[in-house]
Order: C-alpha cells, then structure tokens, then sequence
C-alpha cells in the first residue's frame, strides 16, 4: 500500500468511513482483553493469546444521552445469565464507553485455562446488559510481529503481549511484551491496518527497585500532551509513572522513557484515564492496594527525572480518594462524569457512574 492511499483511508476513517479497510465477516477471538474506540464507533479489541488486535464497526455512532447515575450491582450475575455460566465463571477483563453513544462495551471471560471463551457485552441506557454479536460485522485484523512465545506453566508471557490500548491521532497505541531481549515495548499503528512493523523497545528507571528495567510491561497509559508536544503517560507495577514522546515511537527503535513520579512501592496500576476540571488537567489511577489516585499535572512540563534509588515516594504526588474504593476499571463517560466498576467487600461487582473529582 503507498502512503498516499493510506493517507486516504485514514482521512476517510476520519470523516466517518468506518468501514475503509474492513471485510464483512465473523472476527475469531482466541481471548479479548484490553479495549479502546476509535473514530465512527470502530471498537479495537486486543487478543493477547493471538498476539493481535481486531478492529470492529460496532455500528453504534447514534449520539445518546449519557445515563450519568447509572448502577448496577451484581454485574457479574447478570453477565453469566447471559452466557449460560456461574457468576464464579465469569472474569471481566476490561471496559470502554463509546465516546459517541455513550454505550459501555465490556470483555469477558467465560472459564478458566485452555476451555475459556470471550465475549463481548453492552451496557445500553440504565439497566439493558446484553451480549454484542460479532456474526457478520465489519472488521479488521492485524498481527503483532515479535510477539512472545506461547508457554504452558504458571507463566506464559503471550498473555502479557498487549497490556493496554489507546487511539490518538489516526494510529492505536499498544503497550505490552515482544520476544526480543529488551521486551518492554510500544508499538504505535496506523489505521486503517496495514501490516505492522517490528515494536519499540522501552527502558526505564526504576526508583524503587533502584535499576533501569527493560522487560516490565507498561500495565496501564494514557495519551497526554505536555506543551506542545504529544507524549504516552505510562503506569508501571511498583509503582513508577513515566513519559515517553509518541513521536519517539518508531519501529525497531529502542527509547529511555523519563520517570517523573514513584507512587509507592508493592502496587500494581490497573487503569488510568485524564479529564480537565476548572482548567487543570487531572489524571486518575485506580490500582491494587492504594485505592485511586487523583495527580493534578500543574507542574507536569517542569518534572525532574528520577534516576536514583527512592525509598518510598518521589516526584509528582496524588491524593487518595477515600471514598472510591475497590475501583478495578474505569473511563470517561462524558466531560463530567466517570463510569466504574467497584469490586465489592464479598467480591460482587457494581458497574456505577460518579462524578469526576
């Protein structure tokens, strides 16, 4: 494909042809993990076991009025009626709203080990939870090259092979594992989908562990732009939070992202989203120990690198949000309201809207 008739396909994705550069079909999923829309209600789905992701028009491009006190308990009983499962079966992996619709797309799980099946599932309005059909839809597909190698044991490092997703600016931003011997990568792609070139490989310091790593994923990021420029602001286990141009992002390249915060040690990020309120930009990061953190990035273009040992915590700080506990996943619904999904004290899952902080 000549850049030219890229640049074409791109432009028409963006005018709202979702379907340039799609077939009419029926997508196989091996497992659907991490999400991410795009423009004209296309869906990106990660499958970590194919080491690819698949790109589907979800049809779903009718603006809709944002249920912003929506709630629902029991999430996980309702999913596993729909799929015929014991709510113990059913393992929700990740969630995304259509920024157009305002509908919230969620990925399951069904089982455990080699039997598990994925699903898709809609949340529609207040209350309508329903399985989304991918039986002749339009889609498209793309492999990740350098993928790591499928193993059986305790620890298969293909499941790491994409970790998160986000769409900036006509390309999908992939975080995740590659086979090569810095195995930390980003991968940036253009859509629509033409085949993919090898990944970027990431190299960071490490406060707490007091070393540069370059084979820790990137669990969790979100695209922000610092001045003029556009960067990838990525959350790591343990916990350090570090920044890396987009620009930088390039096949076979190997980048040294800047660390400009440590949160705390023995702590894994599980998502991240940004919003601005009363002129200040603000990230929030739900995470496993430490309830969900609110980082005002005031300061953000003046943080200094952190490139020596740090006992506790260092750089850019954050406050706890007391009350939202148990917070698992999280996104934007609209410019004032987020949608989560609360793991509860018995372990039952609530799927509500609050306010943003």
């Amino acid at each position: 494909m000549t850049q030219a008739l890229l640049g074409a396909l791109i432009s028409l994705v963006a005018a709202g042809a979702p379907h340039a550069g799609m077939r009419e079909g029926t997508p196989v999923f091996r497992s659907m993990g991490s999400l991410a829309f795009g423009p004209s209600g296309t869906l990106f789905i990660a499958d970590t076991a194919a080491a690819a992701i698949v790109a589907v028009d979800t049809n779903d491009t009718k603006p809709g009025k944002a249920a912003s006190t929506l709630k629902i308990a029991g999430l996980e009983k309702k999913i596993a009626g729909l799929l015929g499962a014991e709510p113990a079966q059913v393992q929700i992996e990740d969630m995304a709203v259509n920024p157009t619709s305002g509908n919230i797309y969620l990925t399951v799980t069904r089982g455990r080990g080699p039997e598990a099946t994925p699903a898709l599932v809609r949340i529609k309005g207040t209350d309508s939870v329903e399985l989304v059909s991918l039986d002749k839809v339009h889609f498209s597909q793309v492999a990740l090259p350098a993928a790591p190698a499928e193993t059986t044991g305790r620890s298969n490092p293909r499941l790491e092979s994409i970790t998160d997703l986000a769409f900036q600016d006509g390309r999908l931003l992939v975080a995740g594992l590659s086979n090569e011997e810095f195995a930390a990568t980003l991968r940036s792609i253009p859509f629509p989908f033409k085949d993919t070139s090898n990944p970027t490989s990431v190299e960071i310091y490490h406060g707490a562990h007091g070393r540069f790593e370059t084979r820790a994923p990137i669990r969790t990021f979100v695209p922000f732009t610092i001045g003029k420029e556009a960067y990838v602001l990525a959350a790591y286990t343990c916990t350090p939070l570090v920044q890396f141009p987009i620009s930088a992002i390039k096949p076979g390249a190997k980048i040294q992202g800047k660390t400009i915060a440590e949160l705390g040690n023995r702590n894994r990020p599980l998502d991240i989203i940004s919003y601005t309120k009363d002129g200040r930009v603000t990230l929030l990061m739900a995470n496993s120990s430490r309830g969900v953190m609110k980082i005002v990035t005031d300061n953000i273009d003046k943080a200094e690198p952190i490139t020596t040992p740090v006992a506790d915590k260092k750089g850019l700080g954050y406050e706890t949000l007391a009350d939202w506990t148990g917070i698992e996943q999280l996104d934007k619904l609209d410019n004032k309201t987020a949608v989560v999904l609360r793991r509860e004290e018995g372990g039952a899952v609530t799927l509500e809207t609050r306010l943003l902080p």
